[in-house]
C-alpha cells in the first residue's frame, strides 16, 4: 500500500517537472515569437522583401545646352539598340551571325557579346549594336522570327550638332572612370550606361545638368530572374543650360579662324560681358568621344603640334606685343608722368645706359604724343614712358584692366597668364629686378604672358567708360540667372580713356594707322583697335641689320599675330580680340580676320536680343 502511494507520488512529482520544463520551453518560444512578430517583424520584413524585391536606379536624361536663342549645342537623340538575351536563343552564336547578314556587325562586336554572355546570368540582356539607322531598325524588326531572344531597345546618346565649331566650349561626354568615382561618390555614377561630363561646359556643370536618377522596384523570383514592376520613380532631367553664344556667330568665327594653321579669338559684350563667340582652331569633333575614339584617331590628334584639345582661347598664354601699349600709356596718364600732348622724338632706338631698345620702324616716326604712338605703334614712345613708371606700377594698371586674373570664368581650363613685377622676379627667379625689363614690358614682351580671353576684357573696359566688366557665358541655369550685367566704375579719368580710344580709332582708320589696310569702307561697321606682333624667338643684332626675321625658316619661331578691337567706332558694343600663332604680323595676318568677326557680329547684333530662356 505504502509502495502504491509513493510511487504514485514520485510519478506526480516527475510529471510536475516535465511539465515546468515544457511549460517553460513553450513560453520562452512563445516569448520570441511574439519578440520577432511584434518587435522586429518589420526588420525581417524588410529582409524577405530584399530577397523578393530588386530595386533598380534609372539613368537620368543629360540637361541640355543650348545658345541665347535656344539653338542646341548639345542635346540627347535617340539610340536604336539591338539586345539579346542569351537564355532565349538556343543558339546564340548562330543567332548572332544570322544578325550579321542582316546588319553590319564585324568579329570584334560577335566576340564581345559571347564572351559577355558567359560572365553574367543568361537571363540578363546584352547589347549587340547600337546607333543603328531607321533602316537597320526595320530590317531587324521584319527579322526577328529568324532572331530568337533579340529585341530593338531605345535609349539616348549625346549628341553635339555644331561639332568642331563649339567643342570647347561645350565639351564632351564620356564613362564614368576610377577617377571620376574618387571624386563623386553619387550612386548614378555606377550604373553601366551612365556617361559623365569630361570637358567644357559638360564637366564644369555636370551636377546642374546631370538630373536625378529614378527607382523601380522589381519582384524577382530566387533565381532573381525579374516577375513584375511593382512601381516606379520616374527620373528627372537634368537643368538646361542656356549660353549667352550666338551659334551663327560661333559657326563663323570657327571657319574664319580655320583658313589659319593655329589660331583663336573672343568676341564679347563691352559692356555687359556676353561672350558672344570664343573660337580655337584646331578642333576637333566631340561626337568622336561619346562612345570612345579610336586610339589612332585620338593619337593624331594629341601629336598634332597645333594642340587642337587645347583651347587656346582660354588657356593660350601669349606676350600680348603692342596690344599692351594702350596699358603703359594709361598707366602714364593716370599716374600723371604724362599728359595728351607728352611729346617723344623717335629716332628708330632708345638709348638706356649702355643698352639699345630698337623700334620696330628702323628709321623712326621723329615727334609723336601717345595718341600718334598707338597709331603707328612706335615703340619708342612707351620705351620712354617705362622708364619713368617703373614695374609695380605697370603691373599694378595690367591687372585693373583683367590681365592676370581668370575671372573665375564658366570654364575651369582658363589660365591665369603672367604680370610680372619686382616682388615676382624675386620670387620666381630670385633676382632683382632690372629697369631693361621693364622697358622691354611696356611694349608686351618679356615675362608678360596674357590670354586672348584678357585682351578681350582689357579692350572692354578701355572702351566702355571705364567699367570693370567681367567675362561670362552660362546665362541661366534652368530658368535660374547666373550672372549679373552690371558692373562698377573702375574711377578713371574720362579724358584719358578718351586719349586711348581715339588712338585706337586712328589706328584702323587713318592713312598712317598700322590697320588701315583692313579698314571697312562703310562707316557704320567702322572698327578701332590695335595690332600687336609678339616676339617668340629674340632677334639678335645681325639678323636685325640683314633684315631677317626671327623665324623666317620655321614655322614654330615665327612671331604671333595680334589684334584687338572694337566696333562700333562711336558707340563701342562688340569687341573682338584674336590672336594668330606664328601669323607674323598684326596687321598683316590678325586685323583682317579681326576686322571679318566685328564686320559679321556687327551685322548679325545679337546684343539687341535678349537671352531666350525656357526651362527644360
Amino acid at each position: 500500500m505504502d509502495d502504491g502511494f509513493d510511487r504514485s507520488k514520485s510519478f506526480t512529482r516527475r510529471a510536475f517537472v516535465v511539465g515546468a520544463v515544457q511549460g517553460g520551453i513553450l513560453a520562452v518560444l512563445g516569448g520570441r515569437l511574439a519578440w520577432l512578430q511584434l518587435v522586429e517583424g518589420q526588420k525581417y520584413k524588410t529582409l524577405a522583401d530584399k530577397n523578393r524585391i530588386n530595386v533598380k536606379m534609372t539613368t537620368p536624361s543629360r540637361g541640355e545646352i543650348v545658345d541665347r536663342f535656344g539653338v542646341p549645342l548639345a542635346v540627347n537623340t535617340q539610340n536604336f539598340r539591338v539586345m539579346v538575351i542569351p537564355e532565349q536563343s538556343e543558339d546564340l552564336e548562330g543567332a548572332l551571325k544570322t544578325l550579321s547578314k542582316h546588319i553590319e556587325l564585324d568579329e570584334k562586336q560577335l566576340k564581345k557579346v559571347l564572351e559577355q554572355s558567359k560572365k553574367i546570368a543568361s537571363f540578363v540582356p546584352l547589347e549587340v549594336r547600337d546607333d543603328l539607322s531607321w533602316e537597320d531598325v526595320s530590317t531587324v524588326e521584319v527579322n526577328l522570327p529568324d532572331l530568337p531572344g533579340m529585341s530593338i531597345n531605345v535609349g539616348e546618346i549625346r549628341t553635339y550638332p555644331l561639332a568642331e565649331a563649339t567643342a570647347h566650349i561645350v565639351g564632351y561626354v564620356g564613362a564614368v572612370s576610377r577617377k571620376d568615382l574618387e571624386k563623386d561618390e553619387a550612386p548614378v555614377l555606377k550604373l553601366p550606361d551612365f556617361q559623365i561630363g569630361k570637358t567644357g561646359l559638360e564637366s564644369a556643370f555636370e551636377k546642374e545638368i546631370r538630373g536625378k536618377e529614378g527607382t523601380s522596384h522589381m519582384e524577382v523570383n530566387v533565381r532573381g530572374r525579374e516577375v513584375r514592376e511593382l512601381n516606379a520613380n520616374e527620373s528627372l532631367t537634368g537643368k538646361r543650360l542656356t549660353l549667352s553664344i550666338d551659334a551663327e556667330t560661333q559657326r563663323f568665327v570657327q571657319n574664319r579662324l580655320g583658313q589659319e594653321r593655329s589660331a583663336s579669338a573672343v568676341i564679347m559684350d563691352a559692356h555687359s560681358g556676353a561672350i558672344y563667340a570664343m573660337g580655337s582652331f584646331p578642333s576637333f569633333d566631340p561626337n568622336l568621344f561619346v562612345k570612345g575614339i579610336d586610339v589612332d584617331r585620338y593619337q593624331e590628334l594629341a601629336n598634332d603640334p597645333s594642340f587642337p584639345f587645347n583651347n587656346k582661347a582660354i588657356s593660350g598664354q601669349y606676350p600680348p606685343g603692342s596690344t599692351f601699349k594702350m596699358i603703359t600709356g594709361l598707366a602714364a596718364l593716370e599716374t600723371k608722368l604724362a599728359t595728351p600732348s607728352t611729346t617723344v622724338y623717335c629716332s628708330g632706338s632708345y638709348e638706356y645706359g649702355k643698352d639699345t631698345f630698337h623700334c620696330w620702324k628702323r628709321s623712326g616716326h621723329k615727334y609723336v604724343t601717345l595718341e600718334k604712338a598707338l597709331m603707328k605703334s612706335c615703340d619708342t614712345y612707351f620705351y620712354k614712358l617705362s622708364t619713368e613708371i617703373g614695374i609695380d606700377r605697370l603691373a599694378e594698371t595690367a591687372r585693373r584692366f583683367g590681365l592676370g586674373d581668370d575671372f573665375d570664368f564658366d570654364l575651369s581650363a582658363a589660365r591665369k597668364g603672367n604680370v610680372p613685377d619686382k616682388d615676382w622676379k624675386m620670387a620666381r627667379i630670385g633676382e632683382p629686378w632690372r629697369p631693361g625689363e621693364t622697358i622691354v614690358a611696356s611694349i608686351g614682351q618679356g615675362y608678360i604672358l596674357c590670354t586672348p580671353l584678357q585682351l578681350g576684357v582689357m579692350t572692354a573696359r578701355l572702351v566702355n567708360g571705364g567699367k570693370a566688366v567681367k567675362p561670362w557665358m552660362v546665362g541661366y541655369v534652368g530658368n535660374k540667372k547666373v550672372h549679373e550685367i552690371e558692373w562698377p566704375s573702375m574711377n578713371l579719368n574720362k579724358n584719358h580713356l578718351r586719349v586711348i580710344k581715339r588712338g585706337m580709332d586712328k589706328v584702323v582708320n587713318h592713312e598712317d594707322g598700322t590697320a588701315y589696310a583692313s579698314l571697312i569702307e562703310e562707316k557704320k561697321w567702322r572698327f578701332g583697335g590695335k595690332t600687336g606682333t609678339a616676339q617668340v624667338k629674340r632677334i639678335s643684332k645681325r639678323e636685325r641689320m640683314l633684315g631677317i626675321r626671327a623665324g623666317d625658316d620655321e614655322w614654330k619661331y615665327k612671331h604671333h599675330a595680334l589684334f584687338v578691337g572694337y566696333a562700333p567706332v562711336d558707340n563701342p558694343r562688340y569687341i573682338a580680340s584674336v590672336v594668330v600663332e606664328h601669323g607674323e604680323s598684326g596687321s598683316g595676318t590678325a586685323a583682317p580676320l579681326a576686322r571679318d568677326l566685328l564686320r559679321f557680329v556687327q551685322e548679325r547684333d545679337p546684343a539687341k536680343s535678349d537671352i531666350k530662356v525656357s526651362d527644360a
